[in-house]
């Protein structure tokens, strides 16, 4: 494990303790640096919103969005049991698990993926979400990396509920929707880039992002700019990172 880049994740994580922050670029930093330091493949994040229903908020790549997508709509997965009893699901072997669920197992080998952890997102008595990782390759987790994603979700859940007053629910569910909105726009954002310079839907969020951070303005300001149409945002097709997606993290 990279210990500097460790260490410099918890500081930015952190740093968004103290200000404002833009929820879905921080959820996404979540799942980026799990893959980039626990081993993973990919990562996904997925939170409750208002009504309790889950939501996809985040996810390292296009492939596991869709299949925390399929997670939802099919109502069965172990991201979702972990989200439902609090305590974290370990699969080692998704092949040993297609009786407990089907579709998913049969759709997440679809997509090449043989293990997965999901951790929950709590505080105390109160979850809010879950943090999934997914392996490639069947066989262990890390024992090292699991108390530290661990770890990263529970500061994640902080940031979440940190600035919850008396009327704690209220403010967190306006958060979580405020976000939720967001995440849509962004979405529409993607795929209007995408379709218009002939880029598939990762490179488009890597250019709204970049753009987002390398002019200092929250990424559902940029993507609503560009659904719009009501700034030039010039370069943003042509941002750098859009060609290396680590670039902007």
């Amino acid at each position: 494990m990279n210990e500097q880049l460790l260490a410099k994740t918890f500081v930015e994580l952190a740093d968004n303790l103290v200000a404002d922050f833009d929820l879905i670029d921080f959820l996404r930093l979540l799942t980026d640096r799990c893959v980039g330091m626990l081993g993973a493949s990919a990562a996904g994040v997925l939170l409750a919103d208002r009504d309790g229903d889950l939501r996809v908020m985040a996810a390292s790549d296009e492939q596991v969005r869709l299949l925390e997508l399929f997670q939802l709509q099919n109502d069965e997965g172990p991201c979702l049991d972990c989200y439902r009893t609090g305590t974290p699901v370990t699969v080692l072997d998704l092949r040993t698990e297609t009786s407990h669920w089907p579709r998913f197992v049969a759709q997440a080998q679809l997509h090449g993926f043989g293990a997965v952890q999901a951790l929950p997102m709590r505080l105390r008595d109160e979850v809010v979400g879950a943090l999934n990782l997914f392996r490639f390759a069947p066989g262990p987790f890390d024992p090292v990396g699991t108390p530290v994603a661990q770890a990263l979700a529970d500061v994640a859940t902080i940031s979440l509920l940190q600035q919850r007053s008396t009327q704690r629910t209220m403010v967190l569910n306006e958060q979580l929707q405020t976000a939720l909105n967001s995440r849509v726009l962004i979405e529409q954002a993607k795929g209007k880039l995408a379709e218009r310079h002939n880029m598939d839907m990762e490179q488009a969020f890597t250019a709204l992002r970049g753009y987002a951070r390398s002019h200092n303005r929250r990424l559902s300001d940029v993507a609503r700019a560009f659904i719009d149409d009501t700034e030039p945002l010039a370069g943003l097709a042509s941002c750098p990172c859009a060609a290396k997606s680590f670039g902007c993290r």
